[in-house]
């Protein structure tokens, strides 16, 4: 598989249709539950934000040990076994019905998360030539944008003329057909299992993966902020309906991850992320100032475009900085870094959001890409270079 050039195998495709299905799953409910929380169980922004956030936390939890089971008991256990819970816990949102209650889902189902995402991330860097591991994360990364296109569309649509049982029910049927397609791949014994690692800090948190991580969770709080309170800004300016940005925004996403992972190949990451941190800095002001549709949906073109070339770009980065039987250990940094800074983005946000306003959100966001722009040029982008493999 490695040692192949070809990047669109019978497993890589298995794992884009596994991950593109799961991420339908997250987006769907990630984009409807705050109108849910505000309209039927009266929630308060804060209490918004903390059952939002309370997801990724969990996550965070149980990130360093993902890593570290992925490299020690194999990949297919792992990955299979966390699917298939992240898939029945679907039904725990028709019983929960009480902001205790979805906390304490949220949380479960964030545990597994975890699992499955660097599950995943992992299985695409075993099975993408070296050569082409930008391009073919790039690739893999796009597989999440098509969720986060589809999944909100998809949520909102029956959330809207279906009810949210229904949104939650087919959850769970989604998310089953991602498994199935987990269960078709084939994993060569070279990627199995490494019974000679032990539960070590070095086993679950790479160190050379730990500046670009960190690089990735300041980044990372603005779009953690952006996913949780885009739909109730739009509805505060007089947008109903945020399906639309969603699409727009993974439209922009796509776009760069299309061209992204060849530059990286080719030129390395220097130019490239510094042309969208800049974008971000340029577009969330974008959103702040938007008081009608044209602003809004033009934000979502820029943001979209800046921040779909982070997080492949710095996938590839932490997987150029592991070996092979650490590559679970460098994935569980890099996705603990997006889940703190998601969580504390979504965290933030609903404080910013309940004493001040929901634009400052944008503006504060804003902030925070020039303080990512800024640790990358001076820790991170020449700290790459010295240490890839």
């Amino acid at each position: 598989m490695e040692d192949s050039e070809k990047i669109f195998s019978r497993n890589f495709i298995l794992l884009i249709l596994s991950n593109f299905l799961m991420y339908i799953t997250y987006y769907a409910i990630l984009s409807a539950i705050p109108v849910y929380l505000v309209s039927y169980l009266n929630a308060t922004k804060v209490q918004v934000g903390i059952v939002v956030g309370v997801y990724t936390i969990a996550s965070v939890i149980v990130r360093p040990f993902s890593g570290f089971a992925l490299d020690r008991f194999g990949r297919r256990t792992i990955f299979i076994l966390s699917l298939i819970l992240y898939s029945f816990l679907f039904g725990g949102y028709l019983v929960a019905v009480s902001l205790s209650g979805l906390i304490l889902l949220r949380f479960a189902q964030g545990l597994t998360w975890g699992f499955t995402t660097v599950s995943q991330s992992t299985i695409a860097a075993d099975i993408i030539p070296v050569s082409k591991r930008g391009e073919g994360i790039g690739y893999f990364a796009l597989s999440t944008t098509l969720g986060m296109s589809v999944g909100p569309v998809i949520g909102l649509f029956i959330s809207h003329h279906w009810g949210y049982t229904v949104m939650f029910v087919s959850g769970c049927f989604i998310s089953l057909a991602s498994l199935v397609c987990a269960s078709s791949i084939h994993f060569r014994k070279r990627y199995v299992v490494g019974k000679h690692i032990r539960l070590t800090w070095e086993s679950m948190f790479n160190r050379n993966s730990i500046r670009p991580s960190m690089n990735v969770f300041i980044t990372m709080i603005s779009y953690g902020a952006l996913l949780s309170f885009i739909a109730l800004y739009g509805i505060e300016i007089g947008i109903e309906n945020s399906s639309l940005y969603f699409l727009i925004l993974s439209a922009g996403i796509a776009a760069a991850r299309l061209t992204a992972g060849r530059v990286f190949d080719r030129k390395g990451p220097g130019t490239i992320v510094t042309v969208c941190m800049v974008l971000l800095f340029i577009g969330f002001p974008v959103l702040a100032l938007a008081k009608n549709q044209f602003l809004f949906y033009l934000s979502a073109i820029i943001i979209g475009f800046g921040n779909g070339v982070i997080f492949p770009t710095f996938q590839s980065m932490v997987n150029n900085l592991a070996d092979s039987f650490h590559r679970g250990a460098a994935n569980s940094t890099l996705y603990t870094a997006v889940d703190l800074g998601m969580g504390s983005g979504m965290i933030l946000a609903g404080f910013i959001a309940q004493h001040i306003s929901l634009s400052a959100i944008f503006w504060t966001a804003s902030v925070v890409s020039i303080a990512g722009l800024t640790f990358f040029r001076l820790y991170v982008s020449d700290f790459y270079e010295r240490n890839k493999l």
